[in-house]
């Protein structure tokens, strides 16, 4: 028998990075963080964040902290796709991601796919805090049931601030709780959804134009040193070409 609570998980994974590497990395349940191979730079530093059981269910409730302070440059992403599966109770997951970046540091957020299957409900939710000589790169991928089957219900929401201003606050719906989800004017039968936000103080003065990538994928400047690059595509292979073609 499983020893999950019937009430879900509870997990936090906390990652602190610095221009000497990472002398902060924990985690409790199914996250994780494991150190990976850098770049030559003593400075940058490489985290894994690996599933160390099913997650997340339907009740959970997991959060994932990372802070990059002054200097630093931490590159973190996943060991494998993130399967939201359907809990006991039939309660929704819960998993929120919160960022801090410092002055000089940079984060390239870089997990792998998250995947909502049928019959699961998860509450996503990403918050980036930026200084405003911070650089961020940051890709969600979203995958709507999987093979042959429906997805379930996903909510995701991501909230940037940048020098103590808002910079980006969206918020998606998909599955059979949100109306017209899988319409012409939303997906438009589309299995696989995502994003790359590219925030660099680089971009002050000159922002790249608007413009588009295949039929499905557009680049947007947004008011601040960034940009945003949305995509659908009908699978995940499909969706990750988009994005790569329009990464920095």
């Amino acid at each position: 028998m499983s020893d999950r609570p019937r009430t879900g998980v509870r997990a936090t994974a906390r990652i602190v990075a610095t221009r000497e590497g990472v002398p902060v990395l924990r985690g409790e349940g199914p996250l994780a963080p494991r150190r990976t191979r850098g770049g030559a730079d003593r400075a940058h530093s490489r985290v894994t964040l690996v599933g160390a059981m099913s997650a997340p269910l339907g009740g959970d409730r997991l959060t994932v902290e990372a802070e990059v302070a002054e200097g630093a440059l931490l590159e973190v992403t996943t060991a494998a796709a993130t399967l939201a599966l359907p809990g006991p109770g039939g309660a929704p997951a819960h998993y929120d991601v919160r960022l801090r970046i410092a002055d000089g540091a940079e984060l390239r957020w870089l997990p792998q796919q998250l995947i909502s299957a049928h019959g699961s409900a998860l509450r996503a939710r990403t918050e980036v805090t930026l200084a405003a000589g911070a650089r961020l790169v940051l890709r969600e991928e979203q995958i709507l049931g999987r093979y042959g089957e429906p997805p379930g219900d996903l909510a995701a929401r991501l909230t940037v601030r940048r020098a103590g201003r808002p910079l980006l606050d969206q918020e998606t719906r998909y599955g059979p709780g949100a109306p017209g989800w899988d319409g012409g004017a939303v997906l438009g039968g589309h299995r696989a959804v995502g994003q790359l936000l590219v925030v660099d103080p680089a971009l002050a003065g000159r922002p790249p134009a608007p413009r588009t990538f295949g039929d499905s994928a557009v680049l947007t400047p947004l008011a601040g040193p960034a940009y945003l690059v949305t995509a659908v595509a009908p699978d995940a292979r499909a969706l990750r070409g988009l994005l790569d073609a329009a990464g920095p």
